[in-house]
């Protein structure tokens, strides 16, 4: 056990000596695959927590005193997130998928005003007034701040919205496929 007296160590030695020890946590932690960078933050992610929307819907549609559609979605997006909240004097139905461009976008359903919908989805962001759109031979009135987009439809019982970062055909594809379905079956009053 020759080596340097212990006076003459400097933070050098130190470094030297630790760089093996981090190379072989590294290669533990890798080898092991209990963790990921999580660089592609795509649909097909594994990382993206999966969500049963179809249940969701349902039981939002026996539950809530307006018309609850539930759209079919292309494969490759996958459903991540649904919740159900008050807005106004109604209640606010949402699903959300992350799409196959990496994007979350958000179906929200409510009996509550425009108004309120629009300010249960913006949140804490300001959203202004962007004009109006037609998708699924219907007029959608669109919102824009904070880099969101908001597009809002009224089907008189229920007014639809949809929220996204993401493409505009993205949009597009889920509002024209929440206005071909019919509403869920509720439940008998």
């Amino acid at each position: 056990m020759a080596g340097k007296p212990r006076i003459l160590h400097s933070n050098k030695d130190m470094i030297w000596s630790l760089i093996p020890l981090l190379a072989v946590c590294a290669l533990v932690v890798v080898a092991s695959g209990n963790c990921s960078v999580g660089l592609t933050g795509g649909a097909s992610d594994d990382r993206t927590p999966a969500f049963d929307v179809t249940t969701a819907l349902r039981a939002d549609a026996r539950a809530l005193p307006f018309p609850v559609r539930l759209p079919p979605t292309p494969e490759k997006w996958k459903p991540n997130s649904g919740s159900t909240q008050p807005v106004g004097g109604s209640f606010v139905s949402n699903a959300g998928w992350v799409t196959a461009s990496g994007a979350y976008l958000q179906l929200s359903q409510s009996g509550g005003k425009e108004e309120d919908l629009v300010s249960s989805i913006a949140g804490d962001s300001r959203v202004f007034g962007a004009g109006t759109r037609e998708v699924g031979g219907r007029q959608w009135v669109t919102y824009t701040g904070d880099g969101k987009k908001i597009w809002i439809t009224d089907l008189g019982d229920v007014r639809i919205g949809l929220l996204s970062r993401g493409p505009d055909s993205e949009m597009e594809q889920l509002g024209s496929s929440v206005l071909a379905q019919q509403p869920l079956p509720r439940s008998p009053s």
